[in-house]
């Protein structure tokens, strides 16, 4: 399995696109996420959309994004829209998508890393540490999660 960026890959971008839709969003919403997808494929910039593949086929994806939780802008960067093809789960490969977005923000210098999520106790076993609840839009509980990239501030 190869884990690189998506604008190394662009051949990818629609089924990104369609896989963070169905999984995340509404069924009005696939213009705001090929808006999200379009915008994480400039090199050296956030956000930033990375993709796992074996041979030419697509398996998973994972972001790395300025903010992922609108009632949240103070705590960046984010560990976002970790997405498995629904074929490929249970080979550990979510593990290896955070490891790699949390060897990306590391490397940019980030203290601390964060994500949400609606379930509870899979990121524990990651090494991430519940936070506290938040809220995503318009008015959903959520998990909030932190992972110390450093110990220094």
């Amino acid at each position: 399995m190869n884990i690189q960026p998506l604008y190394t890959a662009p051949q990818y971008t629609e089924q990104v696109t369609d896989w963070l839709w169905q999984a995340f969003g509404t069924s009005e919403s696939r213009d705001f996420f090929a808006s999200i997808v379009a915008t994480s494929q400039r090199e050296g910039e956030m956000p930033l959309t990375f993709v796992a593949v074996e041979g030419n086929k697509l398996v998973g994806t994972v972001g790395l994004w300025r903010c992922d939780l609108i009632s949240r802008q103070d705590l960046y960067p984010w560990l976002a829209a970790l997405y498995i093809d629904e074929n490929q789960r249970g080979r550990g490969l979510g593990a290896k998508l955070q490891q790699h977005v949390i060897e990306q923000a590391r490397g940019l210098g980030y203290p601390q890393l964060y994500l949400y999520s609606a379930c509870k106790d899979y990121y524990e076993r990651f090494g991430w540490q519940y936070i506290g609840d938040g809220l995503d839009y318009p008015n959903k509980p959520v998990h909030l999660y932190q992972f110390t990239l450093s110990t220094q501030r």
